[in-house]
């Protein structure tokens, strides 16, 4: 046996081995000679890198430490709020930094100092940690031919990701106060694979929100914004990471925008206030004017209603009352108010029936007004009242001298017209005439029933039937007393009096309306 042509089959076997394994794992050597391509190719290597394994690093400690990513945020442009699908858009440029030691290629190519740049194919050849916005509803990368994506690969081994990202975002907006509203809308980021043990996000210290200079809204101002870091806890029940349990780091920046109040003032507000002003047009517009009152009234009420609905359908249907529809209801109080007055005055206004008033007073108009009939009643109820007492006196009177008694005695009393607010002195006083006068009618009888026995008898009871008769005239005459200091309006007037008030009332109580509203829009 021939040991050394074995050993030399051998040889040339691992010789052929070794060839083999350089050409599977292409070497650094020389790494200024290569090119940018080249050295990529080298470093990203199936030998030496895997894009599915995050980077490793150690502690002194030998513990494994979580990857550190830096994101940074340019806000371009931000597209209004869309209240009736509760969305905004923005347009950013997001960065995001971290360190992969398996690209340092400083000892490598010392000679090398400016970062390696690329774009999308170089991203596609490069672990890249997974980031998602958590309130998203659509997004996507922005370009033309190519996404706009920028890699960039430093020395010691500094990975920076730029993409310019278009997102439609969800924002829980708070219309309670609308118009006058202030929203606080936030964008999320959030890590989709890897949990706080694998991965943990930061914002940049330095200025990691950065607005465009030439931003501006059309509805909004933007007031402040501010950046947070959070983790959030993800268990069984919350599948937004995909099956696994666990901490999840979170970084979100919000922004604070105030409404601008302008296009609503001059288009919503405005406008209900004069058309509220016009339907008080009607008040000085004569009551039995029907037809011109009650168009005026239903016009301003439909233009209204028209007006607050196209408003309206921009905002979504919530459960909660806002501002703006108390301004449509207190708006629409006011019309339909005006209506329910114009209906009341023309009901006074086709009364037949003057209305007596105690005092010209709000207080009495209106009471007397209200409630007509029951004066009347109580009118008639006296007058029934006198006039069965003086027909009863005069069945009594008949009745003295029996059935042939004919001669008919007739007492001249004085009429004395008493008015209100006079003394009580003159009442006693007349009360004192009355019964002297009623002495002189019972002595009268009394001389005749001296001539019958029966007379006398029959005198003696009808003078005491007589007095209390004059007493119950003397009281209906005090009601008559308290009556005539009353005064007597027609309908037409009432009605009159009535659109006079409402001229001032329907104003001034708009005008405290106004108060409490604002007062409440700006100072709560």
């Amino acid at each position: 046996m021939d040991w050394s042509l074995i050993i030399s089959i051998l040889l040339n076997c691992l010789y052929a081995g070794a060839a083999a394994l350089d050409e599977d794992c292409p070497t650094l050597d020389d790494g200024d000679s290569l090119s940018q391509t080249q050295l990529l190719d080298r470093l990203t290597h199936g030998c030496r890198y895997d894009r599915l394994e995050r980077p490793i690093t150690y502690s002194e400690t030998g513990q494994r430490l979580p990857v550190d990513v830096y994101m940074r945020a340019y806000i371009y442009f931000m597209q209004n709020l869309e209240a009736h699908d509760l969305q905004f858009k923005i347009y950013a440029l997001l960065q995001m930094r971290y360190l992969d030691p398996r690209l340092n290629f400083r000892n490598v190519s010392p000679k090398r100092r400016q970062p390696i740049l690329g774009e999308e194919h170089l991203r596609n050849s490069l672990w890249m940690p997974h980031i998602f916005l958590a309130n998203e509803r659509d997004s996507s990368i922005l370009g033309l031919t190519e996404k706009d994506i920028l890699t960039s690969i430093s020395p010691d081994g500094t990975v920076i990701v730029s993409n310019r990202i278009k997102a439609t975002l969800y924002c829980w907006l708070n219309l309670k106060k609308f118009p006058f509203d202030e929203q606080h809308c936030s964008t999320v980021l959030e890590s989709w694979m890897y949990n706080t043990s694998e991965l943990v996000l930061h914002w940049e210290q330095k200025r990691p929100i950065t607005y465009d200079g030439a931003l501006h809204l059309t509805e909004f101002v933007l007031q402040r914004s501010w950046s947070n870091e959070t983790v959030i806890n993800a268990d069984l029940s919350d599948l937004r990471h995909g099956a696994f349990a666990g901490n999840y780091s979170s970084l979100s920046f919000t922004v604070h925008l105030t409404r601008v109040v302008g296009f609503y003032l001059m288009d919503y507000f405005l406008p209900s206030m004069l058309i509220v002003a016009i339907s008080w047009v009607s008040f000085w517009l004569q009551a039995d004017q029907a037809p011109p009152r009650i168009t005026l009234g239903t016009s301003t009420l439909l233009t209204f209603i028209t007006l607050a609905s196209a408003q309206g359908k921009t905002l979504p249907k919530v459960s909660y009352i806002k501002v703006s529809e108390v301004w449509f209801l207190g708006c629409t109080i006011f019309i339909f108010g005006s209506m329910v007055e114009f209906a009341f005055v023309n009901t006074i206004w086709r009364r037949k029936k003057s209305v007596p008033v105690k005092k010209l007073n709000s207080k009495h108009i209106l009471k007397s007004t209200l409630s007509p009939h029951l004066l009347r009643r109580r009118s008639h109820a006296r007058s029934r009242s006198f006039s069965g007492t003086a027909l009863h006196k005069t069945a009594d009177t008949g009745s003295l001298g029996g059935a042939g008694f004919n001669n008919y005695l007739t007492v001249n009393l004085p009429i004395t017209t008493i008015k209100e607010g006079q003394v009580l002195d003159q009442q006693r006083t007349s009360r004192g005439v009355q019964k002297m006068d009623v002495n002189f009618v019972e002595s009268a009888f009394g001389s005749m029933g001296s001539a019958q026995s029966t007379g006398a008898i029959s005198a003696a009871s009808s003078s005491q039937t007589l007095t209390n008769n004059n007493r119950t005239e003397s009281a209906g005459h005090q009601e008559e007393i308290d009556l005539s200091g009353w005064t007597t309006l027609t309908p037409q007037e009432i009605a009159m009096w009535i659109d006079s008030r409402a001229r001032f009332v329907f104003p001034l109580s708009f005008l405290v309306f106004n108060l409490f509203f604002w007062t409440f829009v700006y100072c709560i």
